[in-house]
């Protein structure tokens, strides 16, 4: 890169402020709104509200972990910064829409970068019947909900609800039931990437199911359609021996 312009955003705890501080010293206080690219202190948490944040502008985003997991992000470092930058490889994601019809006949969007998950909002297990592309898959599958995860996401709360890992480049999207009571063998499905999911809440005055698209809860939904969005692009850029192919893989065979 020539000529870049360098934002530092880091998340409100009191090490990655302070990191952000020293960061900025070293290689200057560019604003976000002026940057070529934009450095992330924090942990997935704050990664993934960086990208909702700046989603849409195409800035490459160059994370480090100031948090606990650190999925998304790159070691953290002082050195060089400029240099690890440019030897950054990039990976570009592109988000879930989420379409949700509320009992009010409201239509709310939300984008998702890790998954849009529906969820029962009582005590008694949701009913949802699942289409795919137009055709019906689950007529009915009581559970405590279900979700769509991309691959970026697959290792998030899919993989907590027993959802698989998907590689980046395998161009598929991940559908999990989340505690499913019948059918109980039903384990999910994997979709293709241009596949279109539309989830209809049965019984939903009795079983009320809330859709949540990242941090963005939409309650009391009727129907919710989830598609991949491929006109928005996200560039994370990761050092070559972190890059988010490896982490996935890595992680299909941690104990």
């Amino acid at each position: 890169m020539t000529d870049r312009i360098v934002a530092i955003v880091a998340a409100q705890t009191e090490d990655a402020l302070a990191a952000r501080a020293r960061l900025q010293q070293l290689y200057g206080d560019g604003r976000p709104e002026n940057a070529s690219v934009i450095v992330a202190l924090g942990g997935d948490g704050f990664m993934l509200q960086t990208l909702h944040r700046y989603m849409g502008r195409g800035l490459p985003i160059y994370g480090m972990n100031y948090g606990t997991v650190g999925f998304l992000m790159n070691e953290y470092g002082e050195d060089d910064l400029l240099a690890r930058i440019d030897r950054a490889q990039e990976t570009i994601l592109h988000p879930l829409r989420m379409l949700a019809q509320t009992e009010s006949g409201v239509t709310q969007e939300a984008l998702a970068i890790n998954e849009v998950s529906l969820l029962r909002q009582t005590r008694q297990a949701a009913k949802i019947r699942i289409d795919i592309d137009g055709k019906v898959r689950i007529p009915e599958l009581v559970c405590d909900g279900a979700l769509v995860a991309t691959p970026a996401g697959s290792t998030a709360y899919n993989l907590s609800a027993h959802g698989p890992i998907l590689p980046l480049d395998a161009g598929l999207l991940a559908l999990t039931p989340i505690s499913a009571f019948r059918p109980r063998r039903w384990r999910g499905a994997l979709l293709p990437r241009q596949a279109r999911v539309r989830f209809e809440i049965l019984d939903r005055f009795k079983r009320s199911v809330s859709a949540v698209a990242d941090a963005t809860e939409v309650r009391d939904v009727t129907e919710v359609e989830v598609f991949e969005e491929p006109e928005i692009d996200m560039h994370l850029l990761f050092d070559p021996e972190h890059n988010l192919e490896e982490r996935i893989l890595n992680e299909q065979f941690t104990p």
